[in-house]
């Protein structure tokens, strides 16, 4: 299936029989370690191009020979730079990321390299679509691994309630198909438990229709208004139909295209999402929000649109330095929109921004059996600091921000969360939490079984059990 000593002259020859290996000081090796998150600086000793299964297993079996850690890329999104392994061995996924659809069995089989953007194209153009990342460039693999978030949530449940099949190389080099029919254990992991069980090459998605359009964009108001238009889209979602979806912001305006100029540079705060639905049905669903103070100093951005457009409207630059929390909450009261509109008042000039998401639909409907994440299905609001800014002496203020929200919701928030969302928050046990004590030592058993040697390191990372009789 694969060769131990496939990389053994990967210190001799640049390139290899299967995959291309890459050193320091080469464009490709720069390529691969510029991450999403500019302040992650990590120096891999090789960079393995890999384009098939076989060349995943050889480029593992390459770092266990010597003792190197390992990681694998794919969109780069890992704010603490998990894609990326130290002195190690990275395997860069990104020639995997092949998209074929089945229109007639609604499935998509992706590869374990691609991204949002392509995988939203290519169902698209057959009238269907999965749940998705709001960000295209964000990969296929970090996202759907970590529970996967996104617009079509509500109606469809998260990108891993969509995974229906996969195909991954284990620790020992295995290529292993995993479902609910085979290894079932493992695909329980699979869906939200991270990428700490092996090298996913392949996701097999269930697809759902969507229209050629769908009404999607934004509100904009002044950010006097915080206070009254969180809680606006706090009552707005309270009761909302599935099919709408929608998340609050607050962020400093860049002059770009609708935005009014009189916004341009000050704290505004919005609503964006989308309806996954017809046209004339979000008319209806979302005319409270474009209603409010119509024409009052806001602007209204919400038009039909494909899909896919949307899917890539509101993508984040990359090149920043990024910091991530979030707080998972299963009520929103009226004192913690004032404790949210005060730190988004305090938010530091710049890029720092404030994104909150409303859970509940069939996020919330997801059986225990679902996934590791199904926990955390009752929260209903999550309040997601996502702080990007460009300058190495701004680190203090803004991270310190970021984490001011952990503190101003503490009475209201859980002690886990979303993990796809969090960074390095400081928080101790935030990944036992999120999952619940009882999923976190079913994952811990079954990394155990697949990992015990804790080759793979990802966000949400699981130790494996000790072995019977050591605990």
């Amino acid at each position: 299936m694969y060769s131990p000593t496939a990389f053994a002259t990967a210190t001799e020859a640049p390139t290899l029989p299967t995959g291309t290996v890459h050193h320091p000081g080469e464009p490709e090796y720069d390529d691969a370690i510029t991450l999403f998150n500019s302040m992650i600086e990590k120096r891999p000793r090789i960079v393995a191009r890999c384009n098939t299964s076989a060349d995943v297993a050889a480029a593992i079996a390459y770092a266990r020979a010597r003792g190197l850690p390992f990681a694998a890329r794919a969109g780069g999104h890992s704010v603490t730079g998990l894609s990326i392994a130290e002195g190690g061995v990275v395997a860069d996924m990104r020639g995997i990321d092949s998209v074929e659809v089945f229109p007639e069995r609604r499935i998509a089989r992706v590869g374990g390299g691609a991204d949002w953007a392509r995988v939203d194209r290519a169902t698209t153009e057959h009238g269907l679509a999965t749940t998705g990342g709001r960000v295209s460039s964000t990969g296929v693999a970090g996202l759907t691994l970590g529970g996967g978030s996104g617009w079509l949530e509500r109606k469809h449940g998260l990108a891993a309630d969509n995974l229906v099949g996969a195909e991954l190389v284990t620790a020992s080099g295995e290529v292993v198909e995993a479902s609910a029919d085979a290894t079932a254990e493992l695909f329980w992991a699979l869906r939200g438990g991270g990428g700490n069980f092996g090298v996913v090459t392949r996701f097999d998605f269930a697809l759902h229709p969507v229209p050629d359009q769908v009404l999607a964009g934004l509100v904009i108001h002044p950010g006097e208004r915080t206070r009254e238009l969180l809680t606006l889209w706090r009552d707005v979602m309270e009761d909302a139909p599935e099919g709408l979806s929608l998340a609050f912001f607050s962020f400093t305006a860049q002059a770009e295209e609708g935005i009014p100029e009189h916004l341009v540079g000050t704290n505004v705060a919005g609503i964006a999402g989308m309806y996954a639905g017809p046209v004339a049905e979000g008319e209806r669903a979302l005319e409270r929000v474009r209603s409010w103070r119509a024409g009052k100093d806001g602007v209204d951005l919400f038009e039909p649109m494909a899909y896919a457009d949307f899917q890539c409207a509101l993508d984040d630059p990359p090149g920043y330095r990024n910091y991530w929390t979030a707080e998972n909450l299963t009520e929103l009261p009226n004192e913690a929109i004032e404790r949210i509109s005060e730190r988004c008042d305090a938010k530091p000039v710049g890029m720092p921004q404030l994104f909150c998401v409303a859970w509940g639909g069939q996020v919330a409907r997801a059986g225990a059996d679902a996934g590791p994440l199904s926990g955390g299905r009752e929260t209903r609001w999550i309040v997601h600091p996502l702080v990007l800014w460009e300058n190495e002496a701004d680190d203090e203020e803004m991270i310190d921000w970021g984490r001011s929200f952990r503190e101003a919701l503490g009475a209201q928030s859980s002690a886990g969360t979303y993990l796809n969302f969090v960074g390095d928050d400081g928080v101790a046990g935030r990944a036992a939490a999120s999952y619940g004590r009882r999923n976190y030592e079913r994952l811990a058993r079954i990394k155990a079984e697949w990992d015990p040697g804790d080759v793979f390191r990802a966000t949400g990372h699981v130790p494996p059990a000790p072995p019977h009789g050591q605990r």
